[in-house]
C-alpha cells in the first residue's frame, strides 16, 4: 500500500492528521464499527469519566485491528464522536500519544452528538483502514 498525505495547509498536520490521503495499491480494507468504553463482554466502563472512556475505546480500537493483523498506522480514516467536543479536546493527548508514538496522522473528524444508546457512555471512534 502507498500513502500519499493532501495537506493544501499544514496546521492539521500539528494537531496530528492530515486533511486528506491518496491510497493506492490497497490489498485490503477494513471498516470498524465504532469503538466505545466496553469490557470483552460488551459492558459498559469508566461512565462519566471521559479520559478513561477515551483510551479503554482506543484500545478497543486497538484490538480490533490487531485481529485482523493491522495496527494504528494502516488506518486512513478515523471519525470521532462524542457528547462534549470541550471535554474530549482537553483529553486529545491520549490521542496524540497513540498516534504519534507510531507516527500516524490519518484524516480525522471529530463530532459532537446528543447522546449514545448506552447511558453515560460519552466517546466513540471509528475507522477505516488498508493494508
Amino acid at each position: 500500500m502507498q500513502r500519499t498525505a493532501v495537506n493544501p495547509w499544514n496546521w492539521s498536520q500539528a494537531l496530528g492528521y492530515n486533511q486528506g490521503e491518496i491510497i493506492q495499491d490497497v490489498k485490503r480494507q477494513l471498516i470498524c464499527s465504532g469503538q466505545t468504553s466496553v469490557d470483552d463482554k460488551g459492558n459498559p466502563q469508566h461512565l462519566e469519566n471521559m479520559r478513561m472512556q477515551m483510551d479503554l475505546a482506543l484500545n478497543n480500537l486497538d484490538a480490533v485491528l490487531n485481529n485482523a493483523e493491522m495496527t494504528l498506522t494502516n488506518i486512513s480514516k478515523l471519525s470521532i464522536f462524542t457528547t462534549d467536543v470541550d471535554e474530549t479536546m482537553k483529553n486529545f493527548d491520549i490521542l496524540g500519544a497513540k498516534f504519534g508514538q507510531v507516527s500516524a496522522t490519518p484524516t480525522m473528524t471529530l463530532v459532537e452528538v446528543t447522546r449514545f444508546a448506552v447511558p453515560g457512555l460519552m466517546f466513540e471512534v471509528e475507522a477505516i483502514a488498508f493494508d
